[in-house]
């Protein structure tokens, strides 16, 4: 099988970043992929002064008083890893021309995206938002596989979810009107883009289940591709039965080739099990040997192509803000296809 590619080269030489956020997706992603990639931390901002202290003390990194001590330090990344209602004000404040990454998502809702990408561009801010997933080990052999033309045309997308996700780990969500779409599948829905571009319409429901307080964690999707291709998607997080039968698998299917994916983080989460990834090009299926998982892995090649953009060794970055909005967008839809009425059947044949 021909070596596929699945990592992005970093640039001879780093940019520094300025985290902004101290919370856990800091601590167990972004500083030790920054760790792993050799980046330099100017510094951690955090609004909550004793967690950010406590934070740059055991990464050895400064910790900045103020956003505007954060945001003069000269040429570097802005990272920034807060909660949505807290990106605009932090834009706002950035150095005009800067790079920057922005969490996921773009926002709370489609509105909100758009609010963040006229600060973007009124200041012109180069940003990547860190859906990640597209930049996982198994994720770019695949990409790597299909451009290749190993599988023909994609034809086909399935996501399966049948998971136990323990939604108690983030007591925030309880409250909150959105949550599997627009804090979970919003993964899968980029990825499908970065795969087969945009859809021209969805057909969603995404609905809770009796025994969670949380608003929605089951969801079932179908991205409408006209003739071209077929997309569906199924996410259950309330499968409470053992592991044994439980996936989170992506089954894409081409002309010529298909392709089997296994993302292992959210099975036995948060222990997770490896990613798996199997190619059938010639009716034999054979596994991808990885050079990681989705987590981290995922986030060093999102940081590392930011940096490379930030470097001149290229054009553009992949999976902008710009690009993110589209996302959004595609998430927006799904809601508001949620909330409509069903196609009624009909109860009787005509006399």
């Amino acid at each position: 099988m021909t070596e596929l590619n699945q990592r992005i080269e970093m640039p001879p030489e780093a940019t520094p970043v300025v985290v902004f956020g101290a919370g856990s997706i800091v601590t167990d992603a972004h500083l030790p992929a920054y760790r792993d990639l050799g980046v330099p931390v100017a510094g951690i901002f955090d609004p909550d002064a004793q967690k950010a202290a406590k934070v740059a003390d055991d990464w050895g990194a400064r910790v900045f008083a103020t956003v505007e001590e954060a945001v003069a330090q000269g040429r570097v990344i802005y990272d920034l890893a807060v909660p949505p209602a807290a990106i605009p004000a932090i834009l706002e404040a950035l150095p005009d021309g800067a790079t920057a990454i922005i969490q996921k998502p773009l926002g709370s809702d489609l509105s909100e995206a758009s609010a963040i990408i006229a600060i973007l561009r009124r200041k012109n801010i180069h940003a990547a938002v860190n859906f990640q997933l597209r930049f996982a080990p198994m994720s770019l052999a695949l990409k790597d596989a299909i451009a290749r033309g190993q599988l023909g045309e994609v034809v086909d997308f399935d996501a399966w979810l049948a998971l136990d996700t323990p939604w108690h780990l983030w007591a925030f969500l309880a409250d909150l009107p959105r949550v599997e779409i627009l804090l979970h599948s919003i993964h899968y829905l980029d990825f499908v883009r970065d795969i087969m571009g945009n859809p021209q319409g969805i057909h969603a429901k995404t609905v809770g289940h009796p025994s969670s307080t949380v608003s929605n964690t089951r969801t079932a999707m179908i991205l409408d591709y006209g003739e071209a291709a077929r997309c569906a998607l199924s996410i259950n997080h309330n499968h409470a039965f053992g592991r044994k039968f439980q996936a989170c698998e992506f089954r894409i299917c081409g002309t010529k080739g298909a392709a089997y994916m296994k993302l292992g983080v959210n099975l036995d989460y948060p222990k997770g099990e490896p990613d798996e990834l199997w190619l059938n090009t010639d009716g034999e299926w054979r596994q991808v040997p990885l050079a990681g998982n989705w987590f981290i892995e995922a986030f060093h090649g999102r940081f590392a192509q930011v940096q490379r953009f930030a470097a001149g060794l290229d054009a553009e970055i992949e999976g902008s803000a710009e690009d993110a909005w589209h996302t959004m967008a595609l998430v927006e839809a799904a809601y508001e296809s949620s909330g409509k009425p069903m196609h009624p059947i009909k109860e009787a044949a005509d006399a």
